[in-house]
């Protein structure tokens, strides 16, 4: 089948989301796109994760969004995750979830602050709030959701942020294929459960100091990064 390959990244990564718990009922979507082919997949509009088979995630193109390949409807989300492949171009996997604490935050209002070392080792400060759609913006509901989030990161590297918060709805993450986004999908929950535990605790809690901050960042990511094993 063409694009085999794609279809099978994007429905374990959807079913990741599924075993890692972000997601119940139809609550969520993942994508990765192809970007030589010009094309990226993703899950299917309202179909449940027990019925959900390789061959039914689509495929969509990357100049006009339009189906490539498939039977079935995409995910409402898809004008999303095609605004977020077209302006972040480091970016090869989207993930969208309704996960308990990130969504909860997200309906709060509020960034997820950078407590402490394990929200720096993956975000290199806070996660950012998106702001809210006005009602000018929801004829092109999803498409302007994507394009706030853009908004949101301005110039900055969205590498070094993985993800974001949208006002009222919940989480984005994304990362270099559909793996490392739910990846960065399960620690933006885990950050947004333990910013929760933390303000209980403390709502007076200092944020991580910034030089702290960037020593952890440093030894994840960037040529000075030696955390881990080198690949090869």
């Amino acid at each position: 089948m063409k694009y085999a390959e794609l279809r099978r990244a994007v429905y374990t990564a959807n079913m990741a989301l599924k075993e890692e718990g972000l997601v119940v009922l139809t609550w969520g979507n993942a994508s990765q796109i192809d970007r030589d082919a010009g094309v990226f997949g993703i899950k299917p509009s309202g179909i449940s994760y027990a019925r959900l088979r390789p061959e039914d995630i689509v495929v969509v193109s990357l100049a006009d969004g339009e189906i490539v390949d498939g039977d079935l409807n995409p995910s409402s989300d898809t004008p999303t995750h095609l605004e977020l492949y077209r302006a972040f171009r480091e970016v090869g996997g989207v993930v969208h979830t309704h996960s308990v604490y990130a969504t909860a935050w997200a309906q709060a209002c509020l960034p997820l602050e950078c407590f402490g070392t394990t929200h720096a080792d993956h975000f290199h400060g806070p996660v950012p709030l998106a702001r809210e759609l006005g009602k000018d913006e929801l004829d092109a509901y999803e498409a302007n959701t994507g394009r706030v989030i853009v908004e949101t990161f301005g110039g900055s590297d969205p590498s070094h942020t993985p993800g974001v918060l949208v006002q009222h709805h919940g989480p984005f993450a994304w990362g270099k294929d559909a793996a490392d986004a739910v990846r960065n999908a399960v620690v933006l929950e885990e950050v947004a459960k333990m910013n929760a535990i933390t303000l209980g605790i403390d709502p007076a809690a200092p944020a991580l100091p910034r030089h702290i901050l960037d020593k952890h960042f440093s030894r994840k990511h960037g040529p000075n990064a030696y955390y881990g094993q080198r690949e090869g």
